[in-house]
């Protein structure tokens, strides 16, 4: 009796935990089902901030009395946007040349701090973009360049059909706009900064310098002061005295 009554509660308890498990995993099938457009959304935006651009963005430092240029390969009737920013060095200027496959000028800007430029390619080749520090044979530039070729890509799953968007596309648009706004923003923040800085830098040096030279001449007048007041108060011999009359 006591063997039938074991297996029996056995058997009891067995049918609770399939029916606990049951109930849970009903639970679990809720809640993935709640939070799918939540997880669907950040899917959308990590895919938005991970996906390769056809962008090129970089700092390089141009030396005195020194020329560099840069290659971008583009296909025709594609859109190019060109930019450029001196963002430290002796006048903040610089001479900017953009040729295209057939070496010509499309774009030149003599002694420039910042501009831009934007162009559709005619041909299909390597375009050229080229900065001469050559006037210059004592400072050294900091330069920023963007370099955007084509349209930006459509973000996956929302600009590639033509209805009409969702609520949750519509989210996931403005906030890829956003996301762009505050890179362009921190972009131009940093280079603005880098600029105060350097210039910052640039006057705590002249300072510096003045001070020292400030000191210094204190110091020399000071000790030639002493030296003269020494000379009037010392006792001089009937021979220095008598030379001195003459």
């Amino acid at each position: 009796m006591r063997d039938e009554q074991l297996n029996n509660q056995s058997n009891n308890c067995s049918s609770n935990n399939s029916s606990s498990n049951s109930s849970s995993s009903k639970k679990k099938n809720i809640n993935s089902s709640s939070s799918s457009p939540m997880l669907l959304l950040s899917l959308l935006v990590l895919a938005a901030l991970l996906q390769s651009s056809c962008a090129v963005e970089f700092t390089f430092d141009l030396g005195d009395n020194a020329e560099d240029c840069f290659y971008e390969e583009i296909k025709r009737n594609t859109s190019a946007y060109f930019e450029f920013q001196v963002s430290a060095g002796g006048q903040l200027d610089v001479d900017v040349v953009l040729k295209d496959p057939q070496n010509q000028i499309i774009y030149s800007l003599n002694r420039a701090t910042f501009d831009s430029h934007q162009f559709i390619a005619e041909t299909t080749g390597v375009y050229t973009a080229c900065f001469s520090n050559k006037f210059s044979a004592f400072s050294h530039k900091i330069v920023y360049v963007d370099f955007q070729v084509g349209e930006e890509p459509a973000l996956p799953g929302v600009d590639e059909h033509a209805t009409v968007l969702t609520q949750m596309e519509t989210s996931s648009q403005a906030i890829h706009k956003a996301l762009n706004d505050i890179l362009d923003a921190q972009t131009h923040h940093r280079l603005r900064e880098a600029q105060g800085r350097k210039r910052a830098e640039d006057i705590n040096q002249r300072v510096m310098v003045w001070a020292s030279l400030e000191t210094a001449t204190v110091i020399l007048i000071g000790l030639i002061q002493i030296l003269v007041l020494r000379n009037f108060f010392t006792d001089r011999k009937p021979s220095q005295a008598r030379y001195g009359r003459l």
